[in-house]
This record gives C-alpha cells, structure tokens and sequence, in this order.
C-alpha cells in the first residue's frame, strides 16, 4: 500500500472535521445530534507518522482523538449518496489534536485550539478506498501503549458516504482533500514525552494502515501579549479527559450517588410528594400511565425524547434510518431512564419490543412514555419496566416523527429534564429536581420514621386528636419512642 508522504499532504487543499459521528462519543459527550456538523483545520496542521507534537507553552490540556480520514481522490460538487463513496480515494489513520486552553477564544471554530502546526498527523499508510467496506472498518488508539480507543463503523451516525455528500452540497470537494470522521469514546489528554499511536483496520484486519506514531513535546515560546492566551478551568478539564472523575476532579453538584439512589429507593413516592409539596412543588408527577411491571421500583437520571405530530413531507427526512428514536435507545447509559415526550397521543406505538430490549441490554434502567407501546407482550415480559398509555398497535409513523433527544420536555403533564431524579413504583412516577434531592430524602426519612411512630399509636388506640399531626405532647413521646429505638411507649 502507499505510504503517505509529504506529495500527498501537499495537495490537501482542505482538511474538514466532524464534530461528533460515534455513538460511544455521543452518549459520553451527553448530546446525539441530528445533522452532522463540522470545522475546518489548515493543511499547515498536517504531518506524517513518526512527526512530534508541540504542546503550547502554557497550555495544560493537549487533547487527542483517534479518527479514521478520507483522502478524496476525485472532485465532487452536490454528490448524491449512492455515488459518494466513488469520489474517496483512500482512508487511512489520523490524530485531531488540540488544546482546550483555547476553545474559550474560538467561538465554535476551533482554529486556534484545533488550527497548530502537526496537529492533524495522518498516515502512514493509506488503504484504497474500493477495497474496503466503509461500514467495516475498525479505528484504535493507544496512550503510552495502552488502547484507549476501540470502535468500529458499523453504527455510526452519519456513514462516510453522507458526509461526503453533505459537504459537497455548499462546497467543491478537491482532489487530495481530507475528512476527519470522528472520534469514539475514550479520547484524553496527553503530556509532554508522551507517545500517541492511531491504527485503522479491516474488522477482520485484513489490510491495515499500521500505526501512525506521534510524540508530544512541551512547547518553550510563550504566546504573545496581543493574542488570546492560554486558559484552561474545570470544564475544559472534565472535556478534555471525558469526565470528572478520568480528569481527577471531585464530582460536582448533586449526583445520584449510590447511596442517593438507596436512600429514595427506601421511601415512599407519597413522602416524596408530601415533600416536594411542601417546598412549593405540586406539579412533579408523570400521571395517567400503566406500568409493566407494577412490582417494581425504579429511581434514576432521565434522559429525554421528543416526539413532535407526523407530517409525511418531515417523516421521510427525520424518521427513518438512525433516527432520533433510535440514536436515543442506543445512547442510554447504565441505570438511566428514557422519559418520551408523546403529547399523550394513544393512537400508536412510541417503543416496541427491539428497541426496549436493546434499551434493557444497555442497562437502562426503565422506559417512559405517555404515549403507546406496540408489542405489549413482549415488551411486558422484559426484565425492565416500560411505563406507558396503552397498547397499541400502530407504528411509530402513524402519528409521531422522532424529532431531538436530551432536551427539556413535557410527558404525562410533568416538566422533565435531561439530568433529572426520576423515583417511580405502583403509586406514581414523580420527577426530582437534583439539587433538592439530598436534603429532600433526609426529611423523608425523618417524615417516615414520624408516621410509624404515628401507625403504632393508632393501632395501640389512641385518637388522631392531636397525634396527627402531632402535638407538642405528641413530639415529647415521639422523642423518647425515638430514644428508645423504636420500642412501645409505656
């Protein structure tokens, strides 16, 4: 195979980079777009395998990400899909480097932060295009020998060939051009004698581009006065590494911690309520649904869908393929709950049985919709509990298009947003703003202990009169109950 070499970095006239293309990406980053998007880094950014990287003077956050480039071999201007992969001469490895210490001056353009000299290496070999599947393809990433990254084309959001069509809707495609594709889940940082390594392959690594080798080096000149300087914080940490946790920062805010999540699951939806009402909250409940597995209690973060009214001319463009249905299913995390937005529509399925097993085997916690499942049966044998309207039916087209994911939502007359506690059982599903979460669970806790207090001394006979709610009385012989663990008063 051909090596790449410097000829074929000087005809790259231009180099475009997609934002985000991998599902593994999209459910870490918290965002599944609709439409690709992308930006644009200089042909001076360009090197070959074996090249250092600079890491600027004064920066701390030289991020990495395994792509796999196209290396466009004949011009195009509006491409048709079908014919697309035709105008792709070869793919080979790549390494979309940047430093987040400069996103803050870049306004969504990335030319400062993603724009340095060496910061696109390709190489070092190029695999032709017509030998290969492009839905069959494999990209890796190694940090100082260990692999980092490890996805495969086989469910990418955009395909290579609709990229190559979407981009050369606006503009001429060049003979020589490069596109980055994305990069999956597990990119980082790397520091100063650090040693990246990028490998594309078949899946069955019959032919392979081997591994494009780039080491990192501190940079020693300081950015002039005039320019934008180098300002990294914890959100640009937390980004650059994946999350907070892999860029060594505690955890911020409430966060459904294990010992959160026990604690709501020890409590009654009604003391929750009471709670909640008591704070001025009267409208947290998801109403009017059936659950599949009414035996079950489930507490977890929601992630949200929305459907909007089908509109035949919209459906063709928004509900087939990896649609925003499906993107959603295939981006839940372990213990989340998908919360759809259905507009209480009863007139046709919103999930049916494959995609809530496949919600179920990504460990979802539990599916919620206000409006129809189809396959009911199937759906209620599920391990995983489906709260829904009613059976029915219908497909999805029928009356609803998929339309964004991960926004603020409306379902079964509750406000719900990504990110929110959803605590839901037999008597109701109730939607918990997490910031109140940790000190709303301790009074529940405390209202509780209270109220079996209260259900001993009923049972023993005495009146509600002033026990309930207790008296100053009453909180005199709740207090010594409580003293003495529990035990009859005499």
């Amino acid at each position: 195979m051909e090596q790449v070499n410097e000829d074929i970095l000087a005809a790259a006239r231009k180099v475009i980079a997609v934002h985000i293309n991998y599902p593994s990406r999209a459910a870490q980053r918290g965002r599944t777009p609709a439409q690709p998007s992308y930006f644009l880094k200089p042909s001076s950014s360009l090197s070959l395998s074996g090249s250092a990287v600079e890491r600027p003077a004064g920066c701390e956050l030289l991020g990495y990400e395994g792509e796999i480039a196209l290396v466009i071999g004949k011009a195009g201007r509006r491409v048709g899909i079908d014919d697309a992969w035709s105008h792709v001469a070869a793919v080979t490895a790549s390494n979309d480097l940047g430093v987040y210490d400069l996103r803050y001056a870049d306004k969504g353009s990335n030319l400062r932060s993603k724009g340095g000299d060496g910061f696109t290496p390709v190489g070092p070999a190029l695999i032709p295009a017509d030998a290969v599947d492009p839905a069959d393809l494999r990209i890796r990433t190694w940090h100082n020998g260990e692999l980092v990254q490890d996805d495969t084309t086989g469910d990418l959001l955009f395909p290579f060939a609709r990229l190559v069509a979407d981009l050369s809707q606006l503009l001429t495609l060049e003979e020589g051009d490069i596109i980055l594709t994305g990069t999956p889940a597990g990119a980082s940082v790397a520091k100063p004698g650090d040693l990246l390594e990028v490998e594309v392959s078949t899946v069955d690594d019959r032919l392979t581009t081997g591994r494009l080798r780039t080491t990192v080096e501190e940079g020693t000149t300081a950015f002039a006065e005039f320019g934008a300087a180098p300002k990294a914080d914890d959100l640009q940490r937390e980004e650059a590494y994946g999350s907070r946790a892999a860029a060594g920062l505690p955890a911020v805010g409430p966060v459904l911690t294990p010992e959160l999540k026990a604690k709501l699951e020890s409590v009654a939806t009604a003391t929750l309520s009471s709670q909640m009402r008591k704070r001025g909250l009267n409208n947290v409940s998801i109403d009017g649904l059936q659950a599949t597995r009414p035996d079950r209690r489930v507490v977890g973060l929601a992630r949200t869908l929305r459907y909007v009214p089908n509109r035949e001319d919209l459906f063709k463009t928004h509900g087939g393929g990896f649609n925003a249905q499906k993107k959603a299913i295939d981006s839940v995390n372990e213990g989340e709950i998908l919360v759809m937005e259905a507009r209480g529509e009863k007139g046709t399925g919103t999930v049916g049985d494959i995609l809530a097993l496949r919600a179920q085997v990504r460990g979802a916690a539990a599916i919620i919709t206000d409006g129809g499942v189809r396959d009911y049966t199937a759906v209620a044998g599920l391990e995983m509990p489906t709260y829904f309207a009613n059976p029915h039916p219908a497909v999805l087209g029928r009356r609803h298009i998929p339309w964004d994911t991960d926004i603020t939502i409306a379902c079964g007359g509750a406000t719900v947003q990504p990110g929110d506690i959803i605590v839901a059982d037999s008597d109701g599903i109730l939607v918990i703003p997490p910031a109140i979460a940790e000190e709303l669970v301790e009074d529940c806790i405390q209202q509780e202990k209270e109220e079996t207090f209260i259900f001993q001394m009923v049972q023993e006979g005495n009146s509600v009169d002033g026990l309930y709610p207790m008296n100053a009385e009453w909180q005199n012989r709740y207090a010594e109950w409580e003293r003495m663990g529990g035990r009859p008063c005499q």
